[in-house]
């Protein structure tokens, strides 16, 4: 086990508390002559004290915390990096993500378009409304997996990847690395920053180009729309 990274028990004790603590050890121990395994038994005791104060952040806990929110508006702001540019493709736009529904995706620079991703695929919004675009399998795994991420289910994330979970609720870092085959094919590894909502999605992949999704100023507090409702509807 890391010491440095798990911290003292497991726990994530402040530099005071465990100063403290020293101290009052070092007391103990210099105002009675401590029997055989005395020590030892009074730091398993302090131990098992404060794991249950300190327990870990867990997978169930984060699907459970990204999964309340019905409705989720915000912004965002994507960047390509491609091996064959020096600098970045950058688009921005806003997004609508609603629990049974699926997901909007609107594009606003360096084009306008409209995307819907749902259960049933991706569709673009023309003229006369919502088409539906013809999708290869890989492209239906990436959407599967986006709205997966966003949505918190935990369940489906590791049916295809290996999942580590660093940080607490209001600060943390999961780390995707890909089980299938199909997903390692396209995928090296996936991070996914956040607190109480998804705030930063990086994707490393296999030819060595990347994406970077930033999502800003999300908000879970406004229903959808008459006019985001006859969007999912349509």
């Amino acid at each position: 086990m890391n010491i440095l990274k798990h911290g003292l028990c497991g726990s994530r004790l402040a530099g005071d508390s465990v100063r403290k603590i020293a101290a009052r050890l070092k007391g103990l121990i210099a105002s009675k002559p401590a029997p055989t395994g005395g020590l030892s038994g009074l730091l398993l005791v302090l131990c098992l004290g404060l794991s249950g104060k300190a327990a870990a952040f867990d997978l169930q806990q984060l699907s459970e915390q990204l999964a309340k929110p019905s409705v989720i508006h915000g912004g965002f702001i994507q960047e390509k990096h491609l091996r064959a540019l020096p600098q970045p493709l950058t688009s921005k736009g806003t997004f609508v993500l609603a629990k049974d529904h699926g997901l909007l995706w609107l594009l606003k620079t360096p084009l306008q378009q409209d995307y819907r991703i749902t259960a049933k695929g991706i569709a673009r919004r023309d003229a006369s409304g919502w088409q539906m675009v013809p999708n290869k399998s890989a492209g239906a795994e990436q959407n599967r997996l986006f709205i997966a991420v966003l949505q918190g289910d935990s369940s489906g994330l590791q049916r295809d990847f290996e999942l580590q979970l660093q940080g607490e609720a209001n600060d943390w870092k999961l780390t995707l690395t890909p089980r299938s085959v199909l997903l390692k094919q396209i995928f090296t590894r996936i991070n996914i920053d956040g607190g109480a909502l998804v705030q930063r999605i990086e994707l490393l992949e296999t030819q060595g180009d990347s994406t970077v999704l930033r999502m800003l100023d999300s908000t879970a507090n406004q229903p959808l729309s008459d006019a985001e409702q006859h969007d999912f509807a349509e």
